[in-house]
């Protein structure tokens, strides 16, 4: 079986990333149609070896789409994810709009993925966000077999999270910082809260009337919801960091039975989708940019037991958030969807 696919906000960095990893995985896609506004409309993107024009969102029909892959913002997504369920499509949306409905489901295969097996009603599934994904891949296992009862974590995100003119910014400060220029951000403002050259910034997103930031809440509800624990205590602080690909989070977690580092290293190289690089030596653990930058795994290191509290542990957790912190995730619920397609008509 092949499907007609379609990509919404196909010039953006997700968008881009969605692209390529479908011809990397030899995705079976019968016809491939890239969609943005009318800022992108007539550029070209490469899939596979063909060029393919971008077409206008406002003008699609997604009648006869099988399945669209949506990252293009959530106010787009709010609009348009329903008539393209509407006309029979299924979407696989990127952005924060459905997270937290109660009818749609909040996917990362390796943790939740039977939840795919029942009817989707409203045919949009949503993608969680980057930092909440490798740290849920990475903490499923260890759930499992010791159950959390509480997590703290401090992310060190980088810039290409806030897409291309993160990086775009990331790159321009840092160029003109070394020519001896200062930035000045009445000229430009920032894309992040404060200059990131040589910089760090605890702040990703707006702050809601209890201080938190959105990034911080949407990793607090999304966890909740994707490792089924509506109540587990989490307490995170996400910090943008000069990096460009590549997110790494520090992580506790407490847990109701004892699991010791040696065990939980063995269910973390057990686990799907996770890579354990943990030596006590220089480079005996993961770090951005020789594990987490165009790779698909989430990279676990630094295991090692919590001195302050008995049944407490502390990771490193690595991945790419560009792949499976987001285009790969999504492209992965498709393919399990597709296997049970083909499963359930050769049955």
């Amino acid at each position: 079986m092949k499907f007609n696919i379609a990509i919404v906000g196909a010039t953006g960095a997700v968008g881009e990333a969605l692209i390529d990893i479908l011809a990397e995985r030899e995705f079976p896609v019968a016809k491939l149609d890239v969609l943005a506004s009318s800022r992108s409309v007539g550029e070209s993107v490469t899939f596979g070896n063909a060029d393919l024009e971008v077409a206008l969102l406002d003008d699609y029909d997604f009648a006869g789409t099988h399945m669209a892959f949506f990252s293009a913002g959530s106010a787009i997504s709010a609009e348009f994810a329903p008539k393209a369920a509407a006309a029979g499509c299924l979407v696989i949306d990127n952005t924060s709009k459905f997270r937290y409905d109660e009818d749609v489901p909040l996917i990362v295969p390796e943790v939740n993925g039977d939840l795919l097996k029942a009817p989707i009603p409203g045919r949009i599934i949503a993608n969680p966000n980057c930092s909440t994904i490798q740290m849920v891949v990475a903490l499923a296992p260890l759930h499992a077999a010791a159950r959390i009862t509480r997590i703290v974590v401090s992310t060190y995100q980088s810039v290409s999270g806030a897409g291309r003119k993160g990086v775009t910014e990331l790159a321009a400060q840092t160029t003109s910082l070394l020519a001896g220029t200062p930035v000045d951000e009445e000229d430009a403002p920032f894309v992040q809260a404060d200059q990131i050259a040589f910089n760090v910034v605890p702040q990703i997103d707006r702050f809601d009337e209890d201080g938190m930031t959105f990034e911080e809440v949407k990793m607090i509800r999304e966890t909740r919801k994707i490792l089924r624990a509506p109540d587990l205590p989490i307490n995170p602080t996400c910090v943008r960091v000069p990096v460009f690909y590549g997110h790494s989070e520090a992580v506790t977690i407490e847990t109701e039975h004892h699991l010791c580092a040696n065990e939980a290293r063995r269910l973390l190289r057990e686990a799907p989708g996770v890579e354990v690089i943990d030596r006590e030596e220089r480079q005996g653990y993961p770090t951005a940019i020789r594990c987490a930058t165009g790779t698909d795994g989430v990279y676990v290191g630094r295991v090692r037991q919590d001195p302050s509290y008995e049944n407490g542990l502390n990771l490193w957790v690595v991945s790419d958030n560009l792949r499976k912190g987001a285009a790969l995730n999504s492209i992965q619920i498709a393919e399990q969807l597709i296997a049970q397609w083909t499963r359930q008509s050769s049955g």
